[in-house]
């Protein structure tokens, strides 16, 4: 017969040792002992925000620039009558570099050619050089359906 099948037999029957000078262990501080330990604390919000998707600010070519000016020299003429307009711009990432496509819409109320940017009724404002398309002449949702936005 194999030795090592009988090696624990003088203490297995032994009763279980609790300590005098140390209290008994609460069954979440054991199983605390064995949770995963994470050395490098804040590495996965790292890699997260390293693999988040960014798009590269497309530069608009000099037709396009052209017919963008236009429209907001139109705009500018038509800008008292708080417009509803819409909006295609590019918004720059906070956190890194690239940004997304976003677009916007809502009363247009302001241009200010210093500032140069696009100003809402809400406060919004939109950056010309970040602006790629402005759509205007049509209704919003609300006006559509016969209730006034003002």
């Amino acid at each position: 017969m194999n030795n090592d099948n009988h090696k624990y037999d003088d203490i297995i029957d032994l009763p279980h040792h609790v300590s005098q000078s140390r209290p008994r262990m609460s069954v979440s501080a054991r199983a605390a002992q064995f949770s995963p330990f994470a050395a490098l604390s804040g590495y996965g919000e790292t890699i997260k925000e390293t693999a988040r998707f960014t798009e590269e600010k497309a530069e608009l070519g000099e037709d396009d620039l052209n017919i963008l000016n236009e429209k907001i020299t139109y705009l500018q003429g038509v800008i008292g009558e708080r417009p509803y307009v819409k909006v295609a711009y590019f918004a720059r990432d906070q956190r890194k570099a690239g940004g997304s496509y976003k677009i916007y819409a809502g009363r247009a109320a302001k241009i200010d050619a210093l500032a140069r940017a696009l100003f809402f009724t809400d406060g919004t404002a939109v950056a010309f050089d970040d602006i790629t398309d402005i759509e205007y002449g049509f209704l919003s949702e609300e006006e559509e359906n016969g209730e006034s936005g003002y």
